[in-house]
């Protein structure tokens, strides 16, 4: 069957108001993008110019040059990419063995853990710092990676493990049966068979749950009291302050901040589309 092009079978006027509205959602999204990025290679003296300038008159690299030289910036970003790392591994890693106890075992009340998995999301974040800061500073975990990531695995973990069970759940239990008959266990059943069928759902819960720990700043700016502890979103904050704005370094630090999610979705794009498209059907 083939696929059919959107607006296809409309009325020449319902065409046109179709890709209008199209148009206009892709320019007012893409439109904030655009400014930081000509921004942040606009001269620091044009930034403040009252004349509006949609393209940029002597484009300049000194935001990038005085970002990555003159501020912590590449400690930020390491920091941010080790935290990432570890939270998304973590998280996905749990959420994936949860997600196929549920669908697989005949647990006790599995069905009150299913509905009641995303419970937790009634609270809000900050509710649960003061607690979470408590625990971890008693535990040592104040100011390491560790501490970060198990808070932002706290946060995610729900969310990441609900959305394997969906996708854990479209997949036959015949597969199963039919490996283990031919004598595999339960862990090589998991990962040869049910794991690489259930692979776009699994790309769909890890994108999740890697820009949930790239932008988080409310758990980091709690956690990593010490300057070179920091992560992204927070060092990029500190150049605003009260007297003054580096706008130059908080543009050019948006771009790049952007740049590693965007192009993590340009080379995952195909399996997040399949995942988000299978875990609207269930069956």
């Amino acid at each position: 069957m083939m696929d059919r092009i959107p607006g296809e079978g409309f009325r020449p006027v319902h065409r046109f108001l179709f890709w209008a509205g199209v148009v206009a959602t892709v320019v007012i999204v893409g439109f904030p993008l655009y400014w930081m990025v000509i921004s942040s290679i606009t001269p620091y003296q044009m930034l403040f110019s009252r004349t509006l300038h949609l393209f940029p008159f002597n484009p300049t690299l000194e935001h990038y040059r005085d970002l990555l030289l003159r501020t912590r910036f590449p400690t930020y970003f390491l920091n941010s990419t080790i935290v990432a790392v570890i939270t998304t591994g973590g998280a996905v890693v749990a959420a994936t063995l949860a997600g196929y106890g549920l669908t697989r075992f005949n647990i006790r009340g599995r069905s009150l853990i299913s509905s009641s998995i995303l419970y937790v999301y009634m609270f809000p974040t900050i509710m649960l710092t003061i607690p979470l800061f408590v625990v971890l500073k008693q535990a040592g975990l104040v100011n390491s990676y560790i501490g970060l990531a198990l808070a932002q695995i706290s946060f995610a973990l729900p969310f990441a493990m609900w959305l394997s069970a969906i996708f854990i759940e479209a997949v036959p239990v015949e597969l199963d049966e039919a490996a283990m008959i031919d004598g595999a266990s339960r862990l090589r059943t998991l990962w040869s068979v049910v794991l690489p069928v259930a692979l776009p759902g699994l790309v769909a819960t890890t994108v999740f749950v890697a820009v949930l720990s790239w932008n988080d700043y409310l758990m980091s700016l709690v956690l990593m009291v010490s300057e070179n502890r920091k992560t992204l979103p927070v060092g990029v904050a500190s150049f605003a302050d009260a007297t003054s704005v580096e706008w130059g370094l908080v543009m050019a630090g948006g771009v790049l901040v952007t740049l590693p999610m965007l192009i993590g979705f340009t080379f995952v794009q195909r399996h997040l589309v399949q995942g988000l498209g299978a875990g609207a059907v269930k069956g």
